[in-house]
């Protein structure tokens, strides 16, 4: 029974994601904001791979989200605006820089590996912030979305909604099967036990280096689709804040879960749009709700609906 009402809040929401659009009559704003909350639904996602099911705790994965964006924003800056060069250059990208910052990270572990992955957000961040032809701290306007040869238009926000949800349920299914293969459970069973898996005979420190570039991969397409939605870039995008952000969502949501940083993610953008109509210090009000989920809440919003597969049980 316990099962079953995650499996009904869980398609409920999917349904309730792909009727939007048509339940609110296409209003931008309200679509806006959920697909804002998918885009980053899919970086949690990412995220989760690493620190939900290999206990790695990056507070530099918003990294990626700023490669892809930028690499929207750098190439429409040239007039390039079609997407068969720009999407696959940004994913390209964003593999490499996570095979490189994963190459240096995951030679430390604990609270040294936080501080180098937030090192490596940072250096990164102020790179940013000394690009001026590309705007440095004011940001980089995209005044044209990617285009696919006519195929599909981005600049309708209800298509734009529908390609993001589109993304989000093959980010869902690629990760479920990702992670109940023969990689997830050698993945998952490094979180409990590295030593004796390395005993066994497998090689972690490249499963692992794997789950990293996979997981930069995919936030990279966050970012494809952030710089989309958003017609603009800024080096905010990948402060070492906004990886925070993410890790909220992943924790509020469930980690070790598929569809927790879903529901992680969209309860807090709207949480976000709620409070922050109230008082521009928000944060304020979210910190101890946060602490409230992690010390009443096992397993986040995920764990309240009678999750039995946790990978942490």
């Amino acid at each position: 029974m316990v099962l079953n009402r995650r499996i009904i809040v869980t398609v409920l929401v999917l349904i309730a994601l792909a009727l939007l659009p048509v339940l609110l009559g296409g209003a931008p704003f309200y679509i806006g904001v959920v697909a804002r909350a998918m885009i980053l639904a899919i970086a949690a996602i990412s995220l989760n791979l690493i620190l939900g099911y290999g206990n790695m705790f990056s507070f530099g994965h918003a990294v990626y989200i700023g490669i892809g964006a930028y690499t929207v924003g750098i190439f429409a800056h040239y007039d390039i605006f079609n997407g068969f060069i720009q999407w696959p250059v940004g994913l390209a990208v964003s593999a490499l820089i996570a095979l490189l910052f994963g190459a240096i990270s995951l030679r430390t572990k604990g609270v040294y590996f936080i501080m180098i992955t937030m090192a490596l957000a940072q250096m990164m961040y102020f790179l940013g912030l000394s690009l001026d032809k590309y705007g440095a701290d004011d940001g980089l306007v995209i005044y044209t979305r990617s285009e696919f040869a006519g195929l599909i238009d981005l600049e309708d926000h209800v298509t734009l909604y529908y390609v993001v949800f589109g993304f989000l349920l093959l980010t869902v299914l690629g990760m479920a099967r990702l992670i109940n293969s023969r990689f997830g459970l050698v993945i998952r069973a490094t979180k409990f036990n590295e030593a004796r898996m390395r005993a066994l005979g497998f090689p972690v420190g490249r499963y692992k280096l794997t789950a990293f570039v996979l997981a930069g991969t995919i936030c990279g397409l966050a970012g494809l689709l952030l710089g989309n939605f958003t017609n603009f870039v800024n080096p905010d995008m990948m402060h070492w804040t906004r990886s925070g952000e993410l890790i909220f969502m992943v924790v509020l949501g469930g980690m070790g879960s598929v569809f927790g940083p879903i529901f992680g993610a969209i309860t807090f953008l709207l949480l976000e749009e709620f409070l922050s109509d109230l008082t521009e210090h928000w944060q304020i009000v979210f910190g101890p709700f946060l602490i409230l989920v992690v010390l009443f809440a096992r397993g986040g919003i995920d764990g309240l609906l009678g999750r039995k597969d946790r990978s942490d049980d």
